[in-house]
């Protein structure tokens, strides 16, 4: 054999190791990217197609054939590697847009649920006269709208319903006369001006000590205080 001859097939050869390994570790890596599928399978089929036919044409066409060779099989890993890399950061995309629509969904229903929260909060808060306030929170405390023939009575004669109401001598304040006004202030800060807060703590304090406003006007008729 030549010496020409001799390294002819001696690149062919180191061509056909080369290709085989870059092909090999191209197909590793695309194993590990199995999501890009579609488009790199189609190219990656395209080439491979091509290289196989240039390897078989080694022992006809020489070092230039295995040098060509050896080039589609580093494009073609170069490629995948690309296409796989690009599949990833779309993926990577889809994922973070997807939390961030997440998350813009969640923070809107949880403003929803605040929103409905204050809603019923205001509500809930009762409007109009003194008296009026009292008889929509009774219920709140159990008991029945006949309660207030004894409730209107007691506060009638404790303050005449004015929630500026002071006893000049024991300093009593407000509609339930609390001694001292600031004992209130459990019931809210705006307890020297404000009807509800005041007829709140007042219907607490005469559920905790009497039970009921009937139960307070008893003593009151019988005592003279409450």
């Amino acid at each position: 054999m030549s010496t020409k001859r001799a390294r002819m097939v001696t690149v062919a050869a180191a061509g056909t190791l080369t290709l085989a390994t870059i092909i090999s570790v191209a197909g590793v890596t695309l194993s590990t990217g199995a999501a890009a599928a579609g488009t790199t399978n189609a190219f990656l089929t395209s080439v491979d197609a091509k290289a196989a036919a240039v390897q078989t044409s080694y022992t006809g066409g020489g070092a230039s054939s295995a040098q060509e060779a050896i080039i589609l099989s580093k494009t073609r890993a170069a490629e995948a590697v690309h296409q796989q890399q690009a599949a990833v950061e779309k993926d990577a995309a889809a994922k973070a847009a997807k939390a961030k629509a997440d998350a813009a969904k969640a923070a809107k229903a949880r403003a929803a649920a605040n929103a409905a929260v204050k809603a019923r909060a205001a509500a809930a808060t009762p409007s109009g006269t003194p008296q009026q306030i009292a008889q929509q929170m009774l219920g709140h405390y159990g008991w029945s709208g006949g309660q207030f023939s004894c409730l209107s009575p007691l506060w009638e004669h404790e303050s005449n319903w004015n929630v500026n109401a002071q006893n000049s001598s024991s300093g009593a304040y407000g509609i339930p006369q609390a001694l001292p006004g600031s004992q209130m202030a459990t019931a809210g800060g705006d307890w020297q001006t404000n009807a509800a807060t005041q007829i709140k703590w007042g219907l607490t304090y005469i559920q905790d000590r009497y039970g009921s406003p009937c139960g307070a006007w008893g003593h009151e008729q019988s005592a003279g205080w409450y």
